[in-house]
């Protein structure tokens, strides 16, 4: 059975597409930073749901040596690697002048370095899949191609992110395929209600995505042989504002 590898999938974004992935025959690794507990009900109900195995490994992925760990983990418990998706991220806002380096080089560390260094311990064992197009897919954020105010560490490593996806589609082609997710406003169980009816008024669609249509993307792009190097708007025109 081919297996995945989703980065930050106890909950939210990254949980719904283990279970999509998990839907569609794949081995999950559920990986996980803090919150072991929501890593154990998405592979529990992965494993009841979808008669697939889920290995849940707690690893902060901005830690090189943390991601040699996961990659080996998943090595050992499936055989190799076939398709990762490196969702973990964190966002939070900050007036420029008052965001200290360390938190802009935290937010840059767990957004854009986690992803380069998954993506290079994992493509030696990516070229060996049995499958017939192995990926990566990485989660940016349509705000990466607009900006927002008093986010820069967060919309920059974001932005980075697209620039990482673009670089390492020509650098792994034609072993590896690589894109890009950006979702806009999607409503999960971290969504900020105080705010959701001004955003929704600058969404042409006039609503927020579900975690399941990220999901069914990730899908897409995973299985879209003839595809690299895009990033894939997912945010009900949001962008186009």
């Amino acid at each position: 059975m081919p297996t995945a590898i989703i980065t930050g999938s106890s909950r939210g974004i990254g949980s719904a597409i283990a279970k999509r992935f998990a839907v569609d025959g794949y081995d999950i690794v559920v990986n996980y930073l803090q919150n072991e507990e929501a890593a154990e009900r998405t592979a529990t109900e992965i494993r009841e749901t979808s008669g697939v195995e889920a290995l849940v490994v707690q690893a902060d992925v901005s830690d090189a040596d943390a991601v040699e760990r996961l990659v080996d983990e998943t090595v050992d418990a499936f055989g190799g690697v076939d398709h990762v998706v490196n969702n973990a991220g964190i966002e939070e806002s900050c007036p420029p002048l008052e965001l200290s380096q360390a938190e802009f080089d935290r937010v840059m560390d767990t957004n854009v370095n986690s992803a380069f260094s998954v993506s290079r311990r994992a493509v030696p064992h990516l070229v060996e899949s049995n499958e017939p197009s192995p990926s990566i897919t990485n989660l940016s954020t349509f705000l990466a191609l607009r900006g927002y105010p008093n986010e820069p560490h967060y919309v920059s490593s974001k932005a980075a992110l697209l620039g990482l996806t673009g670089s390492l589609a020509l650098d792994f082609a034609p072993d590896v395929r690589v894109n890009a997710i950006a979702p806009g406003h999607v409503e999960t169980d971290m969504t900020d209600q105080s705010k959701m009816a001004e955003n929704k008024a600058s969404i042409p669609l006039g609503r927020y995505g579900d975690v399941d249509e990220i999901a069914d993307a990730a899908a897409y792009l995973r299985d879209a042989s003839y595809v690299t190097g895009e990033t894939l708007r997912i945010d009900g025109g949001a962008s186009l504002q």
